[in-house]
């Protein structure tokens, strides 16, 4: 007989999944920056992407080519975003670090310059705000376990194996069900507020289901007994 390990699901809010940035292996950043006018402009894009991998990132800007490691999966990825606060003496600039749900993990201090030449002025401030970000200096990337998908998890009276073929969708008011080739209720989606986000209930547990930006869904919970977050694929058309 097959060992059957049971999963308990804990909702997933939209608050940060850590507390520190030791479960993000990679980091994506905008080519254009949404102050600027330019692609790249003064050079921040690039230098944000040194930055990173200064830190220990591997880090794509968003008109490269992705590795299909990157694409695979959101929950170990950075976004990288920079916002201003200038005014007629200084440029103010901060970096902000947010997860694949656009929630904000780390803002860095202001970095300043009051250099009237917009390229040095600029420069000096990303790299004071980049220079300063103590969160960045302490990454160590550390991957969260993954389930090898050959086990047969336990969810309700479902297993990995029946989660891994092909699911029916039937959809519902408020979002669709998913049914085995049984034609057994196995997953009920529930919208959220985010788009291709939704709340998963199995039996009493509950997780988050969402699509990768391939096209991918998977399903999202934390083990109580580690804290450690699964990411399960799930294989259905929607």
């Amino acid at each position: 007989m097959k060992n059957i390990v049971i999963i308990v699901f804990v909702f997933v809010t939209s608050i940060s999944f850590s507390q520190n940035l030791s479960q993000y292996k990679y980091a994506l950043i905008p080519s254009k920056f949404s102050f600027l006018n330019e692609p790249n402009q003064y050079r921040l894009n690039v230098l944000a992407k040194l930055y990173m991998e200064k830190y220990g990132f591997e880090t794509y800007i968003d008109d490269e080519k992705f590795s299909e490691d990157f694409s695979a999966n959101n929950t170990n990825k950075l976004y990288v975003d920079v916002t201003q606060n200038n005014n007629m003496f200084n440029t103010k600039i901060k970096i902000v670090l947010k997860d694949f749900q656009n929630n904000i993990l780390f803002t860095s201090n202001e970095g300043v310059s009051r250099d009237k030449e917009n390229t040095v002025a600029y420069n000096q401030a990303f790299r004071m705000a980049f220079d300063n970000f103590a969160v960045l200096k302490n990454h160590t990337f550390k991957p969260n376990k993954i389930i090898n998908q050959n086990e047969n998890i336990q969810i309700g009276e479902t297993t990995q194996e029946i989660l891994n073929n092909k699911l029916s969708v039937v959809k519902t008011p408020i979002g669709f069900d998913l049914y085995n080739i049984d034609n057994k209720l196995v997953v009920t989606a529930k919208k959220t507020s985010e788009k291709n986000v939704y709340i998963a209930i199995a039996g009493q547990e509950y997780g988050i289901l969402r699509k990768d930006f391939d096209g991918i869904w998977f399903l999202e919970y934390y083990r109580i007994s580690s804290s450690k977050l699964i990411s399960e694929r799930l294989l259905f058309t929607f």
